[in-house]
Order: structure tokens, then C-alpha cells, then sequence
């Protein structure tokens, strides 16, 4: 149980099949005390579930965009356990019950553009920084941020301000890293590229028959990259981008298909 005795948080958990509660579940597996985050009452199903399985899990409720809420997640885990060791920032993306963007940027207009910004960049920003003053403290922290492929590494059509904030996250990811680094706190990206959670679209899944191991990844192999980013013997890693995308930003030949 290398994680026996840590806390973490994980945002954007909400999801029985997405990425942040596979995060969770492997961290409560190894034998963190998690609190798990989402927009909704969702996230007690979630609790609920990890707690049947005899781990150590609390729930948070709050729209991480909403004024003082990031530092609300950051002081409930504090009031429980008294101390964080890893936060997971997750969450992102589109909230529950909105639509993917397909707009040409022309058509995005001042108020789409600050909402992505903020929910997928000043989101990670202010929990991230609501978890750094107790890390320094304890003088020890994991900080393990979701990018994506698109925007990092790679961009599809419709959704610029998507992309623009995604790739914000590995440049805050960096910035913070250097920041603290010395201080026994490792800041480190992850950045998924096709995978098969309840919210991809049917077109999401055929692009990933198209990556070099012919599938979408799943967001238990995610959540196996964020365990490692995580871990306390993962002390010499920090401002790294981990890519898992199971090699589709590989080919420069756009005509090869994978043979299977």
C-alpha cells in the first residue's frame, strides 16, 4: 500500500466510466484516502461505490468555476484528513448537460472563448494553487494535471478556446513545477489522447480504430499514468507531459493503417 496514509483529491470525478474516478479508484486502491469532486450529486454514487469496496472515500459538490469553491475542495479535504499529498485536477472539458463546441473561430464568440478558458485552465489554476500552501507545509506533494493531445500536441476542427486551454495547462504545469520545485512538491501533466469513456461520440470512436494499437485507450490506462506521476518514489519527475494516446500523434504518413 505505497499511498497508505495519503490524501488525494481528484476533480471532475463524477463519471462511473471516465477518467477522473479511475484516478480515484487506483489511488484509494493503493491506499490513499481520497475526496472526489464533481458539479453534481453524482459524486456520492461515486463514493458510495469505492466505499463498498472497503476504501476510504469523501465527496465534494461545487462548480469548480464558481467563486471560492477550488479553495472550498481544498478545505473540506484539509477538514477531513488534515493534510493533501496528491491532487488529480480533472475536471474540464464540458459540464453535465452541454454540448461539444463546433464552431469555427469566427463564430466563437468573447463568452465561449472565457469559458473555456476557465473551465479548462483557471479551474486547474486556482485548485492547484489552493493545494500548494499545505504541500509546503508538510514540505511533500504529487500534482498530477489532465491536458489532452488536442491543444499539446495535436488540434481538431470546432473547438479552438478547447485547444488554447489545454495546452495552457502543460505551460501552467511548467511554470508551477519550477516554482516549487525544491520543496518535495512534483508538478506533472498527463495528456490523453482517444478514449472510450461514457461521454465519446461515435465519431470519437472510430478515430481511435485509426491510432497505431487500433483502439481507443481506456481511462484506466489514464488513471495508470496519473498512479505513476503520483507515486512517492516518482520523485525525480517534474514539468513533464506524459502522452497517452497509444501512439496516434506518431505516423507523419497519414495514409498508414494499422494492420489489425
Amino acid at each position: 500500500m505505497k499511498l497508505d496514509g495519503q490524501v488525494a483529491i481528484v476533480t471532475g470525478a463524477g463519471s462511473a466510466d471516465g477518467i477522473g474516478f479511475a484516478c480515484a479508484k487506483s489511488l484509494a486502491a493503493d491506499g490513499a484516502q481520497v475526496v472526489i469532486a464533481s458539479t453534481t450529486d453524482r459524486i456520492h454514487a461515486r463514493v458510495s461505490e469505492l466505499q463498498q469496496l472497503g476504501l476510504a472515500a469523501s465527496g465534494f459538490v461545487g462548480d469548480l468555476m464558481g467563486d471560492g469553491v477550488p479553495q472550498a475542495l481544498v478545505d473540506t479535504a484539509l477538514g477531513i484528513a488534515g493534510h493533501i499529498d496528491i491532487c488529480v485536477n480533472n475536471a474540464g472539458m464540458i459540464a453535465v448537460g452541454m454540448q461539444p463546441h463546433n464552431r469555427t473561430t469566427a463564430d466563437v464568440t468573447a463568452d465561449d472563448w472565457a469559458d473555456s478558458l476557465h473551465r479548462n485552465l483557471t479551474t486547474c489554476f486556482m485548485v492547484t494553487r489552493a493545494c500548494i500552501a499545505p504541500m509546503r507545509q508538510r514540505g511533500y506533494g504529487r500534482i498530477v494535471n489532465v491536458a489532452s493531445t488536442s491543444g499539446p500536441v495535436q488540434a481538431f476542427l470546432g473547438d479552438p478556446g478547447y485547444h488554447a486551454a489545454k495546452a495552457g495547462v502543460i505551460g501552467l504545469t511548467r511554470a508551477i513545477a519550477l516554482e516549487v520545485a525544491g520543496e518535495g512538491i512534483t508538478v506533472n501533466a498527463v495528456s490523453p489522447g482517444w478514449i472510450s469513456t461514457g461521454a465519446q461520440l461515435v465519431g470519437e470512436h472510430s478515430a481511435g480504430m485509426y491510432t497505431p494499437l487500433g483502439r481507443s485507450g481506456t481511462p484506466d490506462e489514464v488513471a495508470a499514468a496519473v498512479r505513476f506521476l503520483a507515486d512517492p518514489t516518482a520523485s525525480f519527475i517534474t514539468a513533464q507531459q506524459l502522452v497517452v494516446d497509444g501512439g496516434n500523434s506518431l505516423p507523419e504518413d497519414r495514409s498508414w493503417r494499422p494492420s489489425h
